[in-house]
């Protein structure tokens, strides 16, 4: 058998191996040293000198010096310890109440925190099996179609893997030597915009079919409100915000009520006002953060040059106040009128003598200069040198003729975690109006909100501001400080986790035990992504030695393919390997084998590989292999079946297949922000 039959027998059969249960780590070592060892084979030498043992440690060596792989254990870490610090709960009502007036309220609930807990975790099987306890048995009482509740959580709990920050991002990021950051801005778009369409669909269904998500009781839709707030309701206003300034500017009336749970002091007035304030903030900041972003930040080294452009070209009778200033003080100036030596009318200076047009010339025949003797060309390598070699046996293991390098497809493990620095450019003519309008916009939203802001809406308000507030601020924390450049996404990381604690601290759900349960989940975990990173850098180097890779490439080659047909087939190639096989081992296995076909066909490997992540997540939805379903399934009452779970599933499929088609048709929408941020290649 020839070498490049072994390299796709070796391809095909670790599929076979993985189905059958086999770790992929040790078995994409086992393959790869085998194989190996039969690639590298000399009879004449003991087996023991056979190269595969220099490749093995030269691969194990590449991998575990790997930057990007750090960062890893630490957003591993902040999922575990916001998972087993129990912060979900509260989170689920309160953002249940305030979207109690939609229709389906529990499925939107749902996945509106599915969303920001995968931002958060980053954890598909951790989401699903959390929300499957926690929103599963409510939809179901609530009489919600199974269906509807299982898709819910099962699709809304694979958005962790797509939206930053995600382990799949930082793994594929080192297989491809791309940057973390601009794949996180890559990839930002689309997984919202994903979201996004789940949320179009579940309110559409439920609009069309209402008997799909029947209205949940009156009591279930009330939150309560505390007896002091409707005293001061009944001295005051009942509009809440009216109310709160007035009992701050005149707190008498208000410092009267007597509740036996709660005194009412005028920092409780001051406490509540600014919960109360709590959305005027957050526009205050966000816009004032966009505003200090694209105008000032991004601006800084453009104002410096515009000021010191308009230094240099001061107007001219500055400069000649300045110079005859100088003048009078120091020496000798010229009278009244000079301008210096002038020529008399008519010169214009030294000129050449007539007929000499270009100065000092070559002699007559001389066209080039100093010439090289008749036959020279330069100094010349002796005859059969060519330049410096290396001795013989030098250069470590040696690759047969024709193979490609066994760094090519892992693209040598770049580190991608130097901090991607935002680009300068001046400010878009249209952001300006476009800010106005947006600001316009959402003062009229606030004046909405506060119109009706009652003490129940102060209520939830609280709720919201206690339970999802602090992890949207970690969120916002842990990728902004990314995205414009203030730290590599290791640093970012270690903020997120140290975050994680301490939210988990100050709510006082982070016990010891469950301390210890993330810190060995995360050792876990990271032991076996690293694993994999060894074994995967061993058996895409064997391959290629065999010469697989350079067999797949004249395979696509010579189908003569555009570039969206490439990208079509290399996607529906992915796709199906989404069924038996986990993303780990279609993004250390799989991708780098079509990651040197990407300069051929000209595509962006940020675009193909977001193109990827969003693939992945049909693949935790498509039957017969969906993970996602096995999860949920796990954590079920009894009478839900695989089927019905499946059943659920399929629609989200197909909305991830209409995103892609999407991301094809307007690649700026994976492409705008990372380009915008940092500037195209």
């Amino acid at each position: 058998m020839s070498d490049p039959a072994l390299g796709l027998t070796m391809l095909a059969l670790i599929v076979v191996v993985i189905m059958m249960g086999f770790p992929t780590a040790f078995t994409l070592m086992g393959l790869g040293m085998v194989f190996g060892f039969t690639a590298f084979y000399d009879p004449n030498q003991p087996w023991l000198n056979n190269q595969v043992f220099n490749l093995m440690v030269q691969r194990t060596f590449g991998a575990m010096t790997n930057d990007t792989l750090l960062s890893i254990p630490l957003f591993v870490l902040m999922g575990y310890v916001m998972e087993r610090g129990a912060l979900v709960d509260k989170m689920f009502h309160s953002v249940q109440l305030a979207f109690r007036r939609l229709p389906g309220s529990l499925a939107v609930a749902t996945l509106v925190i599915c969303t920001f807990w995968g931002i958060a975790s980053g954890l598909v099987g951790a989401v699903v099996v959390l929300m499957g306890v926690i929103a599963m048995r409510p939809m179901l009482n609530a009489g919600y179609d199974t269906r509807l509740a299982a898709g819910v959580i099962t699709a809304g709990g694979t958005l962790g893997i797509l939206i930053p920050p995600s382990v799949m991002i930082i793994v594929y990021a080192a297989v491809a030597g791309q940057s973390v950051v601009k794949l996180y801005a890559a990839a930002m778009f689309p997984g919202f915009f994903l979201a996004f369409l789940y949320l179009v669909y579940v309110i559409g269904w439920v609009l069309i079919d209402p008997k799909v998500a029947p209205k949940l009781p009156e009591d279930q839709l009330r939150a309560p409100v505390s007896p002091w707030l409707q005293q001061l309701g009944q001295r005051y206003s009942q509009r809440m915000l009216p109310a709160l300034l007035q009992a701050v500017v005149a707190p008498g009336k208000a410092l009267q009520i007597q509740v036996s749970e709660v005194r009412v002091t005028w920092w409780l007035l001051m406490r509540s006002l600014s919960m109360a304030l709590v959305p005027v903030f957050m526009v205050i900041a966000t816009m004032g953060t966009v505003w200090w972003y694209v105008v000032i930040y991004s601006q800084a080294d453009n104002n410096a040059a515009a000021q010191a452009a308009a230094t240099v070209s001061q107007p001219a009778a500055e400069q000649v106040t300045e110079r005859a200033a100088d003048t009078n003080s120091n020496g000798v100036s010229e009278p009244p009128g000079a301008q210096g030596v002038q020529l008399p009318p008519g010169a214009q200076g030294v000129q050449e003598p007539p007929g000499a047009s270009g100065g000092v010339q070559e002699p007559p025949g001389a066209s080039n200069g100093v010439q090289e003797p008749p036959g020279a060309q330069g100094v010349q390598e002796p005859p059969g040198a060519q330049g410096v070699q290396e001795p013989p046996g030098a250069g470590g293991v040696a690759l047969p003729p024709g193979a490609a390098s066994p760094d090519e497809p892992l693209q040598a493990l770049g580190d991608g975690n130097t901090p991607d620095a935002p680009k300068q450019e001046p400010v878009p003519e249209d952001f300006y109006t476009g800010f106005w309008v947006t600001v316009a916009a959402l003062v009229l939203l606030l004046g909405y909100y506060y119109k009706n802001f009652d003490g129940e809406q102060f209520e939830i308000l609280s709720m919201l501001t206690k339970s999802v507030m602090p992890l949207g601020v970690l969120t916002f924390v842990v990728l902004g400080v990314i995205l414009l450049g203030i730290t590599t996404a290791t640093e970012s990381a270690a903020v997120g986790a140290a975050g994680a604690f301490l939210m988990a601290w100050s709510t006082g759900s982070l016990t010891f035990e469950r301390t210890k349960e993330a810190v060995f989940l995360t050792a876990k975990t990271t032991s076996m992504v690293c694993w994999l990173f060894v074994g995967s850098a061993l058996f895409s180097a064997v391959f290629a030695i065999l010469g697989g890779q350079r067999l797949v490439e004249e395979w696509v080659m010579a189908m003569n393919l555009s570039p969206i047909q490439f990208l079509l087939l290399s996607q529906a190639i992915i796709f199906v390997l989404g069924w038996p096989l986990e993303w780990t081992e279609i993004i250390v296995i799989f991708v780098p084998i079509f990651l040197p076909l990407l300069s051929h066909f000209q595509i962006d490997p940020m675009l193909w590989g977001v193109l990827v992540f969003v693939n992945l997540q049909a693949a935790f939805l498509s039957p017969p292999v969906a993970m996602s379903a096995f999860y949920l399934k796990g954590v079920s009452p009894p009478h839900v079946t695989i089927n019905q779970i499946f059943a659920g599933m399929m629609p989200y499929m197909l909305i991830v297949i209409v995103c892609m088609v999407l991301m094809y048709i307007w690649p700026g929408l994976t492409l705008w922000l990372p380009n915008y941020l940092y500037g195209g290649k």
